[in-house]
């Protein structure tokens, strides 16, 4: 019996060190955290989309802590809160922080079922990346939207469906809070953030295709060509051409419209401009009628009436 008593104070005294051990440790080598970090976490979204590039929003409230004790909140944003929550956040840490620019997410593919005809059937899971492990999907681009909706399971907020007459993604710009999360998705990289835009204005090419013009303009009807007219229409030197392919620079672009009327190909698009008014046909000038002509009786008349004066 006393064996038992003796295994027991031993068990006994080895968890009393243990926890003597344990308690020195936790004191010693114990990080304290800024209760702001909590107070920032409280006026964020709560979303954990991590579009503002950190491991969720109790991440992010870290990261904004740490970049005030540094001096200056650039750079950091929460995509889903905007612009008021990063003011209630510069408000708590007694920071000001300076107005960014809203962003949307875009679909850079205008490869419809009219203009990007299917060459396959595909019939295996419903997922782009799966779809792409099979070859190039369901046509013949190498480039454009594979059409499973990868990027539509990703948006936590209904931002994104795909067109059924179409089959591309349709971004809904009232629900998307540019997370990025469905760019992130894409394995074909075809969505990208960029900013709205002037009341929602902004002009972008709807082409990712990188293959030279004339295999491009195989694949698709409405891919870009690379054929450069863009580029030499902006006066604002806005559009580079790289690797056969357009891009329009939206710190630089005016909204000119002008690279839209002079693309062959329709691969640049208006988004969110009204119509264009119709181009009035010149005036024709209306034909000068002659004076009919005097019957002999009155010019004879008329003649006397001159000589008799």
């Amino acid at each position: 019996m006393h064996l038992i008593w003796i295994a027991v104070l031993i068990l006994g005294a080895v968890g009393l060190i243990s926890a003597l051990v344990l308690f020195v440790a936790s004191r010693k080598f114990a990080v304290e955290e800024d209760p702001r970090i909590g107070e920032v976490s409280e006026v964020l979204p709560q979303a954990n989309c991590g579009g503002c590039g950190y491991p969720g929003c109790s991440g992010f409230a870290g990261a904004c802590v740490k970049a005030a004790n540094a001096g200056s909140l650039d750079g950091m944003l929460c995509p889903v809160g905007g612009q008021p929550v990063m003011e209630r956040v510069a408000s708590i840490l007694g920071m000001s922080v300076t107005a960014v620019a809203p962003k949307v997410a875009v679909v850079r593919c205008n490869g419809s079922c009219a203009n990007r005809p299917r060459v396959v059937s595909y019939d295996g899971v419903k997922s782009c990346r799966a779809a792409l492990m099979t070859g190039t999907g369901e046509t013949a681009c190498a480039f454009g939207c594979l059409g499973c909706g990868d990027c539509v399971a990703s948006c936590q907020f209904g931002a994104i469906s795909i067109n059924p007459e179409t089959g591309l993604p349709v971004v809904d710009e009232e629900k998307c809070t540019a997370c990025g999360a469905c760019a992130k998705t894409c394995p074909r990289k075809i969505i990208e953030l960029r900013p709205k835009g002037p009341k929602g204005r902004r002009m972008v090419v709807t082409c990712v295709n990188r293959d030279k013009g004339a295999v491009a303009n195989k694949v698709c009807q409405a891919s870009c060509i690379g054929c450069g007219k863009c580029v030499k229409t902006c006066p604002f030197e806005a559009i580079t051409l790289m690797n056969n392919l357009a891009y329009i620079d939206p710190e630089k672009c005016r909204l000119c419209r002008k690279c839209e009327e002079a693309c062959p190909k329709g691969a640049i698009h208006a988004i969110n401009f009204p119509p264009r008014k119709p181009k009035a046909e010149p005036a024709v000038a209306a034909p000068v009628s002659e004076k009919p002509e005097q019957p002999a009786a009155e010019k004879t008349a008329a003649s006397s009436n001159v000589e008799s004066n």
